[in-house]
Protein backbone atom coordinates (compact mmCIF):
# COMPACT_ATOMS: atom_id res chain seq x y z
CA UNK A 1 0.00 0.00 0.00
CA UNK A 2 1.07 3.65 0.02
CA UNK A 3 1.17 3.63 -3.79
CA UNK A 4 -1.79 4.16 -6.07
CA UNK A 5 -2.84 1.57 -8.61
CA UNK A 6 -3.01 3.18 -12.04
CA UNK A 7 -5.48 1.08 -13.96
CA UNK A 8 -4.33 1.71 -17.53
CA UNK A 9 -0.67 0.83 -17.04
CA UNK A 10 1.33 -0.43 -14.09
CA UNK A 11 3.29 2.67 -13.29
CA UNK A 12 4.35 3.81 -9.85
CA UNK A 13 2.31 6.47 -8.05
CA UNK A 14 5.05 9.06 -8.14
CA UNK A 15 5.26 8.82 -11.92
CA UNK A 16 1.66 9.98 -11.99
CA UNK A 17 0.82 11.84 -8.79
CA UNK A 18 3.82 13.62 -7.36
CA UNK A 19 3.64 14.49 -3.70
CA UNK A 20 3.68 18.19 -3.00
CA UNK A 21 5.78 18.48 0.15
CA UNK A 22 4.58 21.83 1.37
CA UNK A 23 4.87 23.49 4.73
CA UNK A 24 1.39 23.98 5.94
CA UNK A 25 -2.29 23.80 6.38
CA UNK A 26 -3.53 26.55 4.10
CA UNK A 27 -2.29 29.25 1.75
CA UNK A 28 -3.75 32.60 0.91
CA UNK A 29 -2.17 33.18 -2.48
CA UNK A 30 -3.45 35.59 -5.10
CA UNK A 31 -5.43 33.91 -7.83
CA UNK A 32 -2.91 34.77 -10.52
CA UNK A 33 -0.13 32.99 -8.60
CA UNK A 34 -2.33 29.93 -8.11
CA UNK A 35 -3.21 29.93 -11.80
CA UNK A 36 0.44 29.96 -12.84
CA UNK A 37 1.05 26.85 -10.75
CA UNK A 38 -1.92 25.03 -12.27
CA UNK A 39 -1.85 24.80 -16.06
CA UNK A 40 -4.72 23.07 -17.78
CA UNK A 41 -2.49 20.42 -19.31
CA UNK A 42 -0.08 18.10 -17.55
CA UNK A 43 2.26 15.47 -18.97
CA UNK A 44 4.08 13.10 -16.66
CA UNK A 45 5.66 9.67 -16.87
CA UNK A 46 4.62 9.16 -20.48
CA UNK A 47 0.96 9.86 -19.76
CA UNK A 48 -0.79 13.04 -20.79
CA UNK A 49 -3.41 14.23 -18.32
CA UNK A 50 -6.40 16.42 -19.16
CA UNK A 51 -5.29 17.17 -22.73
CA UNK A 52 -8.74 16.61 -24.19
CA UNK A 53 -9.95 20.03 -25.41
CA UNK A 54 -13.50 19.00 -24.49
CA UNK A 55 -12.81 18.08 -20.87
CA UNK A 56 -15.04 19.74 -18.30
CA UNK A 57 -12.52 20.27 -15.50
CA UNK A 58 -12.91 23.85 -14.21
CA UNK A 59 -9.76 25.90 -13.73
CA UNK A 60 -11.13 28.71 -11.57
CA UNK A 61 -7.88 29.76 -9.96
CA UNK A 62 -7.16 32.50 -12.51
CA UNK A 63 -10.43 34.23 -11.62
CA UNK A 64 -10.37 33.95 -7.83
CA UNK A 65 -11.16 37.07 -5.87
CA UNK A 66 -8.12 38.71 -4.23
CA UNK A 67 -7.59 37.81 -0.58
CA UNK A 68 -8.23 41.39 0.56
CA UNK A 69 -11.64 41.56 -1.16
CA UNK A 70 -13.42 40.89 2.14
CA UNK A 71 -13.14 43.63 4.76
CA UNK A 72 -10.92 42.73 7.72
CA UNK A 73 -10.38 43.85 11.32
CA UNK A 74 -13.99 44.30 12.38
CA UNK A 75 -15.03 43.38 15.95
CA UNK A 76 -15.79 39.68 16.31
CA UNK A 77 -19.51 39.02 15.91
CA UNK A 78 -21.11 36.61 18.36
CA UNK A 79 -22.84 33.61 16.84
CA UNK A 80 -26.57 33.99 16.33
CA UNK A 81 -28.49 31.65 18.63
CA UNK A 82 -31.41 29.58 17.37
CA UNK A 83 -34.31 30.54 19.68
CA UNK A 84 -35.92 27.93 21.90
CA UNK A 85 -39.67 28.20 21.29
CA UNK A 86 -40.54 25.96 24.24
CA UNK A 87 -41.41 27.35 27.66
CA UNK A 88 -41.24 23.92 29.22
CA UNK A 89 -38.20 23.17 31.38
CA UNK A 90 -35.97 20.52 29.87
CA UNK A 91 -37.44 20.86 26.37
CA UNK A 92 -35.73 22.57 23.43
CA UNK A 93 -38.05 23.15 20.48
CA UNK A 94 -37.04 25.10 17.38
CA UNK A 95 -37.63 25.52 13.66
CA UNK A 96 -34.84 25.74 11.11
CA UNK A 97 -34.96 26.32 7.35
CA UNK A 98 -32.17 25.64 4.86
CA UNK A 99 -32.40 27.77 1.73
CA UNK A 100 -30.39 29.83 -0.77
CA UNK A 101 -29.66 33.34 0.44
CA UNK A 102 -27.64 36.19 -1.08
CA UNK A 103 -25.26 38.09 1.21
CA UNK A 104 -22.69 40.82 0.67
CA UNK A 105 -19.19 39.83 1.76
CA UNK A 106 -17.32 41.56 -1.05
CA UNK A 107 -18.35 45.19 -1.32
CA UNK A 108 -20.85 45.70 -4.12
CA UNK A 109 -21.26 41.97 -4.83
CA UNK A 110 -23.98 39.59 -3.65
CA UNK A 111 -22.68 36.09 -2.93
CA UNK A 112 -25.24 33.30 -3.18
CA UNK A 113 -24.95 31.05 -0.11
CA UNK A 114 -26.97 28.12 1.16
CA UNK A 115 -27.90 28.99 4.73
CA UNK A 116 -29.53 27.77 7.89
CA UNK A 117 -31.86 30.56 9.02
CA UNK A 118 -30.22 33.19 6.79
CA UNK A 119 -26.89 32.98 8.64
CA UNK A 120 -23.38 31.92 7.59
CA UNK A 121 -22.10 30.23 9.61
CA UNK A 122 -25.33 28.71 10.81
CA UNK A 123 -26.86 29.34 14.21
CA UNK A 124 -25.58 28.24 17.59
CA UNK A 125 -27.88 25.72 19.25
CA UNK A 126 -27.46 25.74 23.04
CA UNK A 127 -28.74 22.68 24.89
CA UNK A 128 -28.50 21.20 28.37
CA UNK A 129 -27.74 17.65 29.39
CA UNK A 130 -30.98 15.69 29.62
CA UNK A 131 -32.91 18.01 27.28
CA UNK A 132 -35.66 16.71 25.04
CA UNK A 133 -34.83 18.19 21.62
CA UNK A 134 -37.35 18.76 18.82
CA UNK A 135 -36.16 20.67 15.76
CA UNK A 136 -38.47 21.04 12.78
CA UNK A 137 -36.26 21.21 9.70
CA UNK A 138 -37.51 22.42 6.30
CA UNK A 139 -35.47 21.87 3.14
CA UNK A 140 -35.83 24.73 0.66
CA UNK A 141 -32.60 23.84 -1.16
CA UNK A 142 -32.40 22.60 -4.76
CA UNK A 143 -30.83 19.34 -3.49
CA UNK A 144 -31.82 16.67 -0.98
CA UNK A 145 -30.08 17.10 2.35
CA UNK A 146 -29.88 15.88 5.95
CA UNK A 147 -28.72 17.27 9.29
CA UNK A 148 -25.96 15.24 10.91
CA UNK A 149 -25.50 16.02 14.60
CA UNK A 150 -21.74 15.60 14.60
CA UNK A 151 -20.58 13.96 17.83
CA UNK A 152 -23.93 13.97 19.61
CA UNK A 153 -25.21 10.64 21.02
CA UNK A 154 -28.54 10.66 19.19
CA UNK A 155 -30.57 7.69 17.82
CA UNK A 156 -29.41 6.39 14.46
CA UNK A 157 -32.63 7.41 12.67
CA UNK A 158 -32.19 10.99 13.94
CA UNK A 159 -28.51 11.38 13.02
CA UNK A 160 -28.90 12.61 9.45
CA UNK A 161 -27.03 9.78 7.74
CA UNK A 162 -26.91 9.58 3.92
CA UNK A 163 -29.77 7.06 3.82
CA UNK A 164 -32.18 9.50 5.55
CA UNK A 165 -32.49 12.14 2.83
CA UNK A 166 -34.96 15.02 3.02
CA UNK A 167 -36.05 15.97 -0.49
CA UNK A 168 -36.38 19.58 -1.67
CA UNK A 169 -39.63 21.00 -0.32
CA UNK A 170 -39.90 18.32 2.38
CA UNK A 171 -39.38 18.54 6.12
CA UNK A 172 -38.50 16.41 9.12
CA UNK A 173 -38.72 16.84 12.87
CA UNK A 174 -35.47 15.71 14.45
CA UNK A 175 -36.26 14.37 17.92
CA UNK A 176 -33.94 13.02 20.58
CA UNK A 177 -33.25 13.15 24.31
CA UNK A 178 -29.72 13.92 25.42
CA UNK A 179 -28.11 11.76 28.10
CA UNK A 180 -26.94 13.34 31.32
CA UNK A 181 -23.20 13.03 30.67
CA UNK A 182 -22.70 14.55 27.22
CA UNK A 183 -21.74 18.20 27.86
CA UNK A 184 -19.38 19.37 25.13
CA UNK A 185 -18.76 21.28 21.92
CA UNK A 186 -20.46 19.77 18.85
CA UNK A 187 -21.73 20.88 15.45
CA UNK A 188 -24.21 20.06 12.71
CA UNK A 189 -23.92 19.87 8.94
CA UNK A 190 -25.44 18.08 5.91
CA UNK A 191 -24.52 14.48 5.09
CA UNK A 192 -26.03 13.48 1.69
CA UNK A 193 -23.61 11.25 -0.20
CA UNK A 194 -21.85 12.95 -3.15
CA UNK A 195 -23.27 16.33 -2.01
CA UNK A 196 -21.85 16.85 1.49
CA UNK A 197 -18.79 18.84 0.41
CA UNK A 198 -20.78 21.22 -1.80
CA UNK A 199 -23.48 21.85 0.77
CA UNK A 200 -20.93 22.62 3.48
CA UNK A 201 -18.73 24.89 1.33
CA UNK A 202 -21.85 26.79 0.28
CA UNK A 203 -22.48 27.65 3.94
CA UNK A 204 -24.44 24.88 5.65
CA UNK A 205 -22.87 24.27 9.06
CA UNK A 206 -23.62 25.40 12.60
CA UNK A 207 -22.53 24.94 16.20
CA UNK A 208 -23.98 23.02 19.14
CA UNK A 209 -23.04 23.47 22.80
CA UNK A 210 -24.38 21.05 25.39
CA UNK A 211 -24.04 22.49 28.88
CA UNK A 212 -23.76 20.75 32.23
CA UNK A 213 -25.26 21.83 35.52
CA UNK A 214 -21.93 20.96 37.12
CA UNK A 215 -19.39 22.81 34.97
CA UNK A 216 -16.21 23.84 36.84
CA UNK A 217 -15.49 26.53 34.22
CA UNK A 218 -18.99 28.01 34.06
CA UNK A 219 -17.85 31.33 35.55
CA UNK A 220 -15.46 32.09 32.69
CA UNK A 221 -16.66 34.34 29.85
CA UNK A 222 -16.74 32.44 26.56
CA UNK A 223 -15.66 33.16 23.01
CA UNK A 224 -17.13 30.95 20.28
CA UNK A 225 -14.88 30.71 17.24
CA UNK A 226 -16.07 28.87 14.13
CA UNK A 227 -13.19 28.61 11.67
CA UNK A 228 -14.16 27.96 8.06
CA UNK A 229 -12.88 28.88 4.64
CA UNK A 230 -14.43 30.22 1.47
CA UNK A 231 -13.45 30.06 -2.19
CA UNK A 232 -14.84 32.95 -4.23
CA UNK A 233 -14.44 33.82 -7.88
CA UNK A 234 -13.75 37.32 -9.12
CA UNK A 235 -17.49 37.84 -9.51
CA UNK A 236 -18.02 37.21 -5.80
CA UNK A 237 -19.65 33.82 -6.33
CA UNK A 238 -18.69 30.50 -4.74
CA UNK A 239 -16.83 28.45 -7.33
CA UNK A 240 -17.29 24.67 -7.70
CA UNK A 241 -14.54 22.17 -6.96
CA UNK A 242 -11.78 21.65 -9.50
CA UNK A 243 -9.49 18.66 -9.87
CA UNK A 244 -7.08 19.69 -7.12
CA UNK A 245 -9.96 20.36 -4.72
CA UNK A 246 -11.25 16.82 -5.23
CA UNK A 247 -7.79 15.32 -4.87
CA UNK A 248 -6.54 17.18 -1.79
CA UNK A 249 -9.74 18.56 -0.34
CA UNK A 250 -10.99 22.09 -0.85
CA UNK A 251 -9.23 25.06 0.76
CA UNK A 252 -10.66 28.49 -0.02
CA UNK A 253 -8.51 31.60 -0.31
CA UNK A 254 -10.46 33.19 2.57
CA UNK A 255 -9.98 31.76 6.08
CA UNK A 256 -12.83 33.10 8.22
CA UNK A 257 -13.74 33.24 11.90
CA UNK A 258 -17.50 33.42 12.49
CA UNK A 259 -17.80 34.33 8.82
CA UNK A 260 -15.43 37.30 9.17
CA UNK A 261 -11.94 37.92 7.81
CA UNK A 262 -9.41 38.56 10.57
CA UNK A 263 -11.88 39.86 13.15
CA UNK A 264 -10.73 41.58 16.34
CA UNK A 265 -11.06 39.77 19.67
CA UNK A 266 -10.74 41.58 23.00
CA UNK A 267 -8.89 39.66 25.72
CA UNK A 268 -9.07 41.54 29.02
CA UNK A 269 -9.50 38.61 31.42
CA UNK A 270 -9.22 34.82 31.36
CA UNK A 271 -11.61 33.43 28.75
CA UNK A 272 -12.88 30.04 27.68
CA UNK A 273 -12.57 29.66 23.93
CA UNK A 274 -14.60 27.02 22.11
CA UNK A 275 -13.13 26.36 18.67
CA UNK A 276 -14.64 24.50 15.72
CA UNK A 277 -12.78 23.45 12.57
CA UNK A 278 -15.63 23.53 10.04
CA UNK A 279 -13.35 23.58 6.99
CA UNK A 280 -13.80 20.96 4.31
CA UNK A 281 -10.12 20.00 4.35
CA UNK A 282 -7.97 22.70 5.96
CA UNK A 283 -5.90 21.66 8.96
CA UNK A 284 -5.52 24.30 11.66
CA UNK A 285 -2.26 24.35 13.59
CA UNK A 286 -3.28 27.16 15.90
CA UNK A 287 -0.99 29.55 17.75
CA UNK A 288 -1.62 32.72 19.77
CA UNK A 289 1.76 34.40 20.10
CA UNK A 290 2.98 34.29 23.70
CA UNK A 291 -0.49 34.18 25.25
CA UNK A 292 -0.64 31.22 27.68
CA UNK A 293 -2.90 28.44 26.35
CA UNK A 294 -4.46 25.66 28.35
CA UNK A 295 -6.35 22.83 26.67
CA UNK A 296 -9.38 21.94 28.78
CA UNK A 297 -11.64 20.07 26.36
CA UNK A 298 -11.81 18.02 23.17
CA UNK A 299 -14.69 16.87 20.92
CA UNK A 300 -16.59 15.13 23.71
CA UNK A 301 -16.18 17.68 26.48
CA UNK A 302 -13.82 18.51 29.30
CA UNK A 303 -10.58 16.69 30.01
CA UNK A 304 -9.77 15.21 33.40
CA UNK A 305 -7.05 17.79 34.03
CA UNK A 306 -5.94 20.95 32.19
CA UNK A 307 -3.06 20.54 29.71
CA UNK A 308 -0.65 23.40 28.96
CA UNK A 309 0.00 23.69 25.21
CA UNK A 310 2.02 26.02 22.99
CA UNK A 311 -0.13 25.31 19.94
CA UNK A 312 -3.13 23.20 18.96
CA UNK A 313 -3.77 21.10 15.85
CA UNK A 314 -7.40 20.79 14.79
CA UNK A 315 -8.10 18.46 11.87
CA UNK A 316 -11.28 19.04 9.83
CA UNK A 317 -14.30 18.27 11.99
CA UNK A 318 -12.48 18.51 15.32
CA UNK A 319 -13.32 20.86 18.18
CA UNK A 320 -11.48 21.98 21.29
CA UNK A 321 -11.84 24.14 24.36
CA UNK A 322 -9.01 26.42 25.51
CA UNK A 323 -8.58 28.73 28.46
CA UNK A 324 -6.59 31.81 27.43
CA UNK A 325 -5.35 34.39 29.89
CA UNK A 326 -3.61 37.77 29.51
CA UNK A 327 -1.57 37.21 32.67
CA UNK A 328 1.76 37.42 30.83
CA UNK A 329 1.17 41.01 29.71
CA UNK A 330 2.02 44.08 31.82
CA UNK A 331 0.66 46.45 29.20
CA UNK A 332 -1.69 46.41 26.24
CA UNK A 333 -0.47 44.31 23.31
CA UNK A 334 -1.68 42.99 19.98
CA UNK A 335 -1.17 39.36 19.01
CA UNK A 336 -2.65 37.19 16.28
CA UNK A 337 -4.51 33.92 16.26
CA UNK A 338 -2.80 32.14 13.37
CA UNK A 339 -2.84 28.85 11.52
CA UNK A 340 0.81 27.86 11.28
CA UNK A 341 2.15 25.77 8.37
CA UNK A 342 1.30 22.08 8.63
CA UNK A 343 2.47 19.33 6.27
CA UNK A 344 -0.45 17.01 5.51
CA UNK A 345 0.97 15.47 2.35
CA UNK A 346 -0.88 17.26 -0.42
CA UNK A 347 -0.54 15.65 -3.82
CA UNK A 348 0.24 17.07 -7.24
CA UNK A 349 -0.68 15.84 -10.68
CA UNK A 350 2.02 16.18 -13.29
CA UNK A 351 2.79 19.90 -13.44
CA UNK A 352 -0.36 20.85 -11.50
CA UNK A 353 0.76 21.60 -7.97
CA UNK A 354 -0.92 22.66 -4.79
CA UNK A 355 0.39 26.11 -3.88
CA UNK A 356 3.08 26.41 -1.23
CA UNK A 357 1.48 26.78 2.17
CA UNK A 358 1.78 29.92 4.24
CA UNK A 359 1.01 31.09 7.74
CA UNK A 360 -2.54 32.42 7.91
CA UNK A 361 -3.68 35.16 10.26
CA UNK A 362 -7.16 34.20 11.46
CA UNK A 363 -7.88 36.97 13.98
CA UNK A 364 -6.35 39.98 15.69
CA UNK A 365 -6.36 39.77 19.49
CA UNK A 366 -6.15 42.92 21.63
CA UNK A 367 -4.68 41.84 24.96
CA UNK A 368 -5.29 44.10 27.94
CA UNK A 369 -3.15 44.13 31.11
CA UNK A 370 -4.38 41.73 33.75
CA UNK A 371 -2.86 41.90 37.21
CA UNK A 372 -5.14 39.48 39.03
CA UNK A 373 -4.29 35.90 39.83
CA UNK A 374 -6.26 33.12 38.18
CA UNK A 375 -5.88 29.42 38.80
CA UNK A 376 -7.72 26.74 36.87
CA UNK A 377 -9.19 23.84 38.82
CA UNK A 378 -6.70 20.99 38.97
CA UNK A 379 -9.48 18.50 38.21
CA UNK A 380 -12.16 19.20 35.59
CA UNK A 381 -14.08 15.93 35.58
CA UNK A 382 -13.64 12.20 35.88
CA UNK A 383 -13.13 10.10 32.73
CA UNK A 384 -13.12 6.33 33.11
CA UNK A 385 -10.88 4.43 30.73
CA UNK A 386 -12.77 1.95 28.59
CA UNK A 387 -12.17 -1.63 29.72
CA UNK A 388 -10.64 -4.59 27.88
CA UNK A 389 -11.70 -4.90 24.26
CA UNK A 390 -13.90 -7.85 23.33
CA UNK A 391 -13.34 -7.34 19.58
CA UNK A 392 -10.40 -6.00 17.55
CA UNK A 393 -10.93 -4.50 14.09
CA UNK A 394 -8.57 -3.05 11.49
CA UNK A 395 -9.24 -0.20 9.08
CA UNK A 396 -6.97 0.96 6.26
CA UNK A 397 -7.08 4.20 4.28
CA UNK A 398 -5.83 3.99 0.69
CA UNK A 399 -6.31 5.61 -2.71
CA UNK A 400 -6.69 4.39 -6.28
CA UNK A 401 -6.66 6.36 -9.51
CA UNK A 402 -8.17 5.42 -12.88
CA UNK A 403 -6.62 7.54 -15.64
CA UNK A 404 -9.28 6.71 -18.20
CA UNK A 405 -12.10 7.90 -15.94
CA UNK A 406 -10.15 10.96 -14.81
CA UNK A 407 -9.55 11.90 -18.42
CA UNK A 408 -13.34 12.18 -18.86
CA UNK A 409 -13.50 15.05 -16.36
CA UNK A 410 -16.45 15.71 -14.10
CA UNK A 411 -19.76 13.91 -13.82
CA UNK A 412 -22.88 15.95 -14.70
CA UNK A 413 -23.37 16.74 -11.00
CA UNK A 414 -19.83 18.09 -10.64
CA UNK A 415 -17.99 15.15 -9.04
CA UNK A 416 -14.52 14.06 -10.06
CA UNK A 417 -14.32 10.71 -11.80
CA UNK A 418 -11.49 8.24 -11.37
CA UNK A 419 -10.33 9.29 -7.89
CA UNK A 420 -11.24 6.54 -5.43
CA UNK A 421 -10.57 7.06 -1.74
CA UNK A 422 -11.01 3.74 0.03
CA UNK A 423 -11.41 2.14 3.45
CA UNK A 424 -10.25 -1.49 3.54
CA UNK A 425 -9.98 -1.44 -0.23
CA UNK A 426 -13.65 -0.59 -0.81
CA UNK A 427 -15.68 2.41 -1.85
CA UNK A 428 -18.76 3.34 0.13
CA UNK A 429 -21.85 1.42 -0.96
CA UNK A 430 -25.15 2.57 0.57
CA UNK A 431 -26.52 -0.96 0.13
CA UNK A 432 -23.70 -2.62 2.08
CA UNK A 433 -23.25 -3.12 5.83
CA UNK A 434 -19.51 -3.46 6.43
CA UNK A 435 -19.74 -5.04 9.88
CA UNK A 436 -21.92 -5.40 12.97
CA UNK A 437 -21.17 -4.22 16.51
CA UNK A 438 -22.78 -5.44 19.70
CA UNK A 439 -24.27 -2.72 21.87
CA UNK A 440 -22.30 -1.73 24.99
CA UNK A 441 -19.31 -3.83 23.93
CA UNK A 442 -15.81 -2.33 23.98
CA UNK A 443 -13.88 -2.72 20.72
CA UNK A 444 -10.28 -1.93 19.83
CA UNK A 445 -9.91 -0.32 16.40
CA UNK A 446 -6.56 -0.09 14.64
CA UNK A 447 -6.79 2.58 11.93
CA UNK A 448 -3.87 2.57 9.49
CA UNK A 449 -3.24 5.23 6.87
CA UNK A 450 -1.48 3.58 3.91
CA UNK A 451 -1.91 6.63 1.71
CA UNK A 452 0.53 9.53 1.42
CA UNK A 453 -1.67 12.23 2.95
CA UNK A 454 -3.38 12.77 6.30
CA UNK A 455 -6.98 11.65 6.80
CA UNK A 456 -9.17 12.61 9.81
CA UNK A 457 -11.24 9.61 10.95
CA UNK A 458 -14.77 10.27 12.27
CA UNK A 459 -17.27 7.83 13.79
CA UNK A 460 -20.99 8.62 14.12
CA UNK A 461 -23.10 8.14 17.23
CA UNK A 462 -20.41 7.84 19.87
CA UNK A 463 -17.15 9.12 21.33
CA UNK A 464 -13.93 7.11 21.54
CA UNK A 465 -10.64 7.12 23.44
CA UNK A 466 -7.33 7.21 21.56
CA UNK A 467 -4.99 4.69 23.18
CA UNK A 468 -1.77 4.77 21.16
CA UNK A 469 -0.16 5.87 17.90
CA UNK A 470 2.59 4.31 15.83
CA UNK A 471 4.36 5.59 12.74
CA UNK A 472 5.53 2.92 10.32
CA UNK A 473 8.88 1.56 11.45
CA UNK A 474 8.82 3.37 14.79
CA UNK A 475 7.91 2.45 18.33
CA UNK A 476 4.35 2.74 19.57
CA UNK A 477 3.58 5.86 21.60
CA UNK A 478 0.86 5.93 24.24
CA UNK A 479 -1.61 8.81 24.13
CA UNK A 480 -0.47 11.36 26.74
CA UNK A 481 -3.88 11.97 28.33
CA UNK A 482 -7.36 10.48 28.37
CA UNK A 483 -10.03 12.31 26.36
CA UNK A 484 -13.31 11.73 24.54
CA UNK A 485 -13.17 12.28 20.78
CA UNK A 486 -15.25 11.55 17.72
CA UNK A 487 -12.64 12.65 15.16
CA UNK A 488 -8.92 11.86 15.11
CA UNK A 489 -6.24 12.66 12.58
CA UNK A 490 -4.32 9.72 11.11
CA UNK A 491 -1.07 10.79 9.49
CA UNK A 492 0.38 9.13 6.41
CA UNK A 493 2.08 5.91 7.48
CA UNK A 494 0.52 6.03 10.95
CA UNK A 495 -1.64 3.55 12.86
CA UNK A 496 -3.94 4.98 15.53
CA UNK A 497 -5.39 2.63 18.14
CA UNK A 498 -8.67 3.65 19.73
CA UNK A 499 -11.25 2.06 21.99
CA UNK A 500 -14.91 2.63 21.32
CA UNK A 501 -18.39 1.28 21.86
CA UNK A 502 -21.90 2.10 20.69
CA UNK A 503 -24.90 2.32 23.02
CA UNK A 504 -27.80 2.78 20.58
CA UNK A 505 -28.93 0.35 17.84
CA UNK A 506 -29.00 1.14 14.14
CA UNK A 507 -26.73 2.00 11.23
CA UNK A 508 -23.79 4.37 11.75
CA UNK A 509 -21.23 5.87 9.43
CA UNK A 510 -17.45 6.03 9.76
CA UNK A 511 -15.41 8.02 7.29
CA UNK A 512 -12.65 10.45 6.41
CA UNK A 513 -13.71 13.99 7.34
CA UNK A 514 -12.02 15.61 4.36
CA UNK A 515 -15.42 16.11 2.79
CA UNK A 516 -14.32 15.61 -0.82
CA UNK A 517 -12.75 12.26 0.11
CA UNK A 518 -15.92 11.26 1.95
CA UNK A 519 -17.99 12.11 -1.14
CA UNK A 520 -15.59 10.12 -3.32
CA UNK A 521 -16.12 6.96 -1.27
CA UNK A 522 -13.90 6.98 1.85
CA UNK A 523 -16.77 5.91 4.09
CA UNK A 524 -18.39 2.79 5.50
CA UNK A 525 -21.49 1.66 7.40
CA UNK A 526 -21.63 -0.34 10.62
CA UNK A 527 -24.76 -1.79 12.19
CA UNK A 528 -25.22 -1.80 15.96
CA UNK A 529 -27.32 -4.73 17.20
Amino acid sequence: MGKMNIMLKKIQRRQFLQKQLTLGAGALLPGWVYAQMRPGMAHNGGHTMMNNPNHQMPMHASTLAPVDAITAHQPLRPLWRLPNMSRQAGVYRARMVAKPQAMELVQGQQTQFWCYEDHVPGPLIELNEGDRVEIEFINQLPQPTTIHWHGLPVPADQDGAPMDLIAPGEQKIYQYTLPTDCAGTYWFHPHPHHMTAEQVYRGLAGAVIVRSGNDPLASLPEQHLIISDLKLGGDGQIVPNDMMDWMNGREGQFALVNGQRQPVIELAEPQRWRLWNMCSARYLRLSLGNVPLTLVGTDGGLLQTPQTVSELLLAPGERAELVVTPAAFAKMADVVLAAEPYERGKMSMGSMHAPAEQRIVLAQVHVMPYDKSYALPTALRSISALGPAQVTRTFEFSEKMDMRRMHAGLTPDGRMQGMDFLINGRLYDPQRIDFEMQRDTVELWKVTNSSDMDHPFHVHGTQFQVIARQMKGQEETAEPFLAWRDTVNVRAGETVQLKTMQHLPGERMYHCHILEHEDLGMMGTLRVV
